[in-house]
């Protein structure tokens, strides 16, 4: 059976050919399934936040979705090659810890095949562009109906990233809010935040939305993520308090 859509996530920015070359292979295979691009402005070599972005994106695609992931600085080392199914989904890449967040966010890894099967890639693989030589093209062959059994064996388990610590700043969006590796459960109660930046502490009302303070000052907020957040109303969060993704903070209620 068809897949609904292939989506692409990579750090592969817009300047260059990368992208439209991973497009023209999966067109050439599978002209009738929909492509959608996540993002390819993934900082490079940044296997962390692709895992973050493809963790928080892909389950709000429909079942029988291929994802093709590429954030891939140990391309053409010892790394595997991979293809892992998650609750109806399917997520190609490397096996460098960029998959596993998605799987789970999908309800658990069911299946890994290593890809080993060169039928289903380009017949030439560059050693530095699996993108376009190994993943678009076998993501194709899956949006198609290709059995998952037909990409290579079983795998063994996956490389998986660390958890995120209390406090890891674990992004920072293009509007410079701040979301940290916290529930707002976690400050049940709490009216008022202690945000503790190195030297540095704030106070931070929490509120349900960023309207609910004045201009330019600092909210705390359950994001879309369910996480808690930081933002400026109308202003960068991340630039106030000087942090960017992979800092920590204290977060604590306060008096």
């Amino acid at each position: 059976m068809a897949a609904h859509r292939i989506t692409l996530t990579t750090d592969y920015g817009l300047l260059d050919g990368f992208v439209a070359a991973c497009h023209g292979v999966i067109a050439g295979l599978a002209p009738a399934v929909p492509v959608v691009d996540v993002t390819h402005l993934v900082p490079p070599g940044d296997v962390r936040r692709g895992a973050l972005v493809l963790a928080r994106t892909v389950p709000w695609f429909p079942v029988g979705s291929v994802h093709v992931a590429v954030v891939d600085p140990g391309v053409g080392t010892a790394r595997r090659a991979i293809v892992l199914q998650a609750g109806g989904h399917l997520l190609v890449g490397p096996d460098n810890g960029l998959l596993p967040w998605a799987a789970h966010a999908l309800g658990g890894i069911e299946e890994i095949r290593e890809i080993t099967n060169p039928a289903l890639t380009l017949a030439e693989v560059s050693r530095t562009f699996h993108g376009r030589d190994v993943f678009a093209p076998v993501a194709a062959h899956l949006a198609l109906g290709t059995p998952l059994a037909e990409v290579g064996p079983p795998a063994g388990d996956p490389v998986e990233l660390p958890a995120p610590v209390p406090g890891e700043v674990l992004v920072v969006d293009h509007f410079g809010n701040v979301q940290l590796a916290h529930a707002v459960t976690d400050f049940a109660g709490a009216d008022l935040l202690r945000v503790e930046v190195g030297d540095r502490a704030y106070r931070v009302p929490l509120r349900n939305t960023f309207g609910e303070v004045p201009a330019g000052e600092l909210v705390g907020y359950q994001d879309s993520d369910g996480l808690l957040a930081v933002s400026v109303n109308g202003g960068d969060a991340a630039d106030l308090l000087g942090v960017r993704a992979g800092d920590r903070v204290r977060v604590s209620p306060s008096c």
